[in-house]
């Protein structure tokens, strides 16, 4: 499960973007994986795990609610079990 946001360049500014990816790791718990930055950049990451998907996913969505109401725009998603309704 994929979202990537980005927010409007300035005129002397760049797009900012915040990506959330969802990934099963090998221990049967799940990681949240956040990475944001300037665009063209490196972005800082932080990697939070959780036990179950749906602690994941959950979490995903409230960062993504979160970053939505901080002027971000979604410009990709990829995933079964986001869609347009839950935006």
């Amino acid at each position: 499960m994929r979202v990537y946001m980005q927010t409007m360049a300035g005129a002397d500014t760049l797009p900012r973007f915040y990506q959330l990816v969802l990934q099963e790791d090998l221990l049967n718990g799940w990681t949240l994986v956040r990475e944001w930055g300037k665009q063209g950049s490196s972005g800082r990451v932080k990697k939070d795990h959780f036990p179950s998907r749906e602690d994941a996913q959950h979490a995903l969505l409230k960062v993504r609610d979160a970053q939505l109401k901080r002027g971000f725009r979604v410009v990709y998603m990829r995933g079964e079990d986001i869609g347009e309704e839950e935006l």
